[in-house]
């Protein structure tokens, strides 16, 4: 098995992916909280992505980068966008330069083009940015800097803009139906981040959402570049719902 870092790995998202990937790969845990309940191919690191030192060493010898740390709302302010969201996802990317870590798959949004969704537009990976807030700022950020080490480092990265990352009650249970077009299902988000990690791509962008009918984020370049499948459409798990209670 090769050993993956996921960074945030205590996180809503974190904790999803270890419980997915843990049979696929060894894991490397990081985050400023303590991670509970480590399994046999889990070792829990604790720091601060801040911190290019310490990324350093929590980087030494894995094969890959899940990062997944960062703050994750809209409403997060522009110095924890900056200071956190930005500079650590620099640390992440220089920690992998000089460890030699090839490759990382970066955690971003579909804020990084949320006034398209706005506008009712639909949009495409290779549309250019409009982030709808300091966050979607500090996630186009992330992949820009990204696509520079790739070609002036030569990493290899992969950025997953995510979508609505929610558990099938969210769907079943929804308030409006804005979900139906931008969920992504937690076995879809696994899959995602398993292909990203594994397929033969230097540097992409993906948006992160199940095969859902309504979507209104073009995903075929996820399809046709990485290989992903998606299991699950939130129309369905909408309709399996309501056929029920009638």
């Amino acid at each position: 098995m090769k050993q993956l870092l996921i960074t945030g790995a205590a996180g809503r998202i974190g904790t999803v992916m270890r419980a997915g990937l843990r049979t696929r790969y060894r894991l490397r845990l990081t985050d400023r909280v303590p991670v509970d309940d480590l399994q046999e191919t889990e070792r829990f690191v604790e720091a601060d992505i801040t911190d290019l030192e310490a990324m350093e060493q929590v980087v030494d010898g894995v094969d890959g980068i899940l990062h997944l740390a960062g703050f994750p709302s809209t409403k997060t302010s522009w110095e924890d966008c900056f200071n956190v969201n930005m500079g650590g996802t620099y640390c992440v990317y220089e920690a992998a330069r000089r460890r030699g870590v090839r490759r990382v798959v970066f955690a971003s949004s579909n804020h990084v083009t949320g006034f398209y969704e706005q506008e009712g537009i639909y949009t495409k990976p290779d549309m250019p940015e409009r982030p709808d807030s300091f966050y979607g700022v500090s996630k186009a950020l992330g992949e820009d800097l990204g696509q520079y080490y790739v070609d002036q480092f030569d990493l290899q990265v992969v950025c997953l803009r995510i979508g609505t990352f929610q558990p099938d009650a969210s769907v079943i249970n929804r308030g409006g139906d804005r979900i139906l077009s931008t969920w992504l299902s937690h076995r879809d988000a696994v899959q995602l981040a398993w292909r990203g990690l594994e397929a033969d791509v230097r540097f992409g962008i993906y948006y992160g959402i199940s095969g859902n009918k309504r979507g209104y984020w073009d995903i075929s370049n996820a399809r046709t570049e990485l290989g992903y499948e998606p299991e699950d459409d939130a129309e369905v798990l909408a309709n399996i719902n309501e056929n029920t209670r009638v």
